[in-house]
């Protein structure tokens, strides 16, 4: 579900470069509803609990920080912030691929050495392009990966 938000996001803000601060408000609270939609439904579905005030407070957490980071101490441009975002996000990614498999730290590297190969190499508004692919195609991987059964 991520990568789908998150390559939808990256082509309408190239399609609109100045609505990139509403776009990501926009993606990311569908995504905070939509995952805690999922795991509702997923509850339904195997009757075991995915999601619960931890997780809530865990995404509450990594958007506060990230938005203290980026926005209050930062002052990032639009490439700084299409950059930090994703790489932050691989931050987790990895983290919990020491505990749960070398898959995820795999993916969150790659996606991570991804965007900072796009970030210095990729010109322009192209990035948005780049990204698009580049990141949204790892989480969709790595999505994939996890539902594997």
């Amino acid at each position: 579900m991520w990568g789908v938000l998150v390559f939808a996001g990256n082509l309408v803000n190239w399609l609109v470069p100045r609505q990139g601060g509403m776009i990501w408000i926009s993606v990311n609270t569908l995504g905070a509803v939509g995952t805690v939609a999922l795991s509702i439904l997923d509850m339904r579905r195997t009757g075991m609990h995915s999601f619960d005030l931890r997780v809530a407070a865990a995404l509450v957490l990594y958007f506060a920080f990230g938005l203290l980071c980026s926005v209050v101490l930062g002052h990032f441009g639009w490439r700084e912030m299409a950059t930090f975002w994703p790489v932050y996000a691989m931050l987790f990614y990895v983290l919990a691929g020491l505990w749960f498999g070398r898959a995820l730290v795999a993916i969150g590297l790659a996606i991570a050495v991804l965007t900072l190969i796009g970030y210095f190499f990729v010109v322009g508004n192209a990035f948005l392009l780049w990204m698009a692919v580049a990141n949204s195609g790892g989480l969709i991987v790595g999505g994939l990966w996890m539902r594997r059964d």
